[in-house]
């Protein structure tokens, strides 16, 4: 029994000494999607915040692919100490109702380190079609169905789960369409070879102040300041619509206490940089508070949102695998 205790205690106070030193070199940290996307951006912003607290780099890697659980696999199988790390969307909570053999456990695979972020949606369309308001748009769908083009950039992304939503929400079916991402759903879209999407405000403030896309509302309670003019969902007339894509950041399960408790710590302090609350607010990205960039609140949000997704998935009959 004391023997036990004594290699438990060494054990702990190894552990200790080493969560101290930590970090001692760079840190990875795992994209699930492709580079230049709403998500990447928001990892780059947020990497280079949390290294001015960290002392050392944070390094962002792309490995994309599988509605992002190839990269969160990646990082579930990672050893436990503090040096590869995650940023995920929506997806996370998404995966375990679209995947039926997801090859990890959302809530047991990973450590929480805090929310990120929150973005809300845009429902959008090209410049020529023919519905005016939001008004018009569900009534268009209600009347047309499956000869409306919707694109989503794959199953699982946020645009598919939006799109899921919207459809479920207004009791109609769309002709779906799949992309490779969200760069050639825009091009098409501008291009008027699709008719609409639903996609993060993140990605789409440019193409709507441009005028190259017609914007119909935006999911969130309140408009945003970069998008003034584009109604809420509840302003015209879809309160039960609400989506925001929101992102948190993850480690592998097993990684000791103390360094979550850092890597929390730079989180929100990067939370309350001045260069990233700008940059956010350029691309209409809420930053989480303090409170919500801990691993309790992401814990939290990600067990409320695996519960939300998973009737309206399997409602939807569309699957990963």
């Amino acid at each position: 029994m004391k023997l036990t205790l004594t290699i438990a205690a060494l054990a702990l106070s190894v552990t200790r000494a080493f969560a101290a030193d930590y970090p001692d070199r760079s840190i990875f940290m795992v994209v699930p999607y492709a580079a230049g996307g709403p998500t990447d951006t928001i990892a780059r912003l947020t990497a280079d915040a949390m290294s001015k607290s960290l002392g050392q780099q944070i390094v962002v890697e792309n490995a994309a692919g599988a509605g992002g659980t190839i990269g969160a696999r990646r990082v579930a199988d990672a050893d436990p100490d503090g040096y590869t790390i995650l940023v995920h969307h929506i997806g996370m909570a998404a995966a375990p109702a679209l995947y039926r053999q997801l090859p990890y456990r959302p809530l047991e695979a990973f450590e929480p380190i805090g929310l990120v972020s929150d973005a809300p949606m845009t429902v959008i369309a090209r410049s020529d079609f023919e519905p005016e308001t939001f008004e018009d748009l569900l009534a268009f769908i209600r009347q047309k169905g499956a000869s409306v083009s919707y694109a989503h950039a794959g199953i699982g992304a946020a645009s598919h789960l939006c799109g899921t939503l919207f459809m479920s929400t207004i009791g109609a079916k769309m002709t779906t369409v799949p992309y490779k991402g969200n760069g050639p759903i825009m091009t098409d879209l501008i291009g008027k070879q699709v008719d609409m999407t639903c996609d993060q405000a993140t990605n789409t403030v440019g193409p709507i102040t441009q005028d190259q896309v017609k914007a119909y509302a935006i999911t969130s309670e309140q408009r945003a300041k970069t998008l003034p003019d584009v109604r809420t969902t509840t302003e015209a007339g879809l309160s039960t619509f609400k989506l925001g894509v929101w992102h948190g950041v993850y480690a592998p399960r097993g990684t000791p206490k103390e360094i979550v408790e850092k890597l929390s710590s730079a989180l929100q302090s990067a939370m309350e940089d001045a260069t990233l609350k700008q940059r956010f607010a350029q691309i209409a990205t809420i930053p989480a508070t303090r409170e919500q960039a801990t691993p309790g609140a992401l814990h939290t949000k990600l067990d409320s949102e695996i519960k939300r997704w998973d009737p309206i998935i399997k409602a939807a009959g569309e699957f990963a695998d």
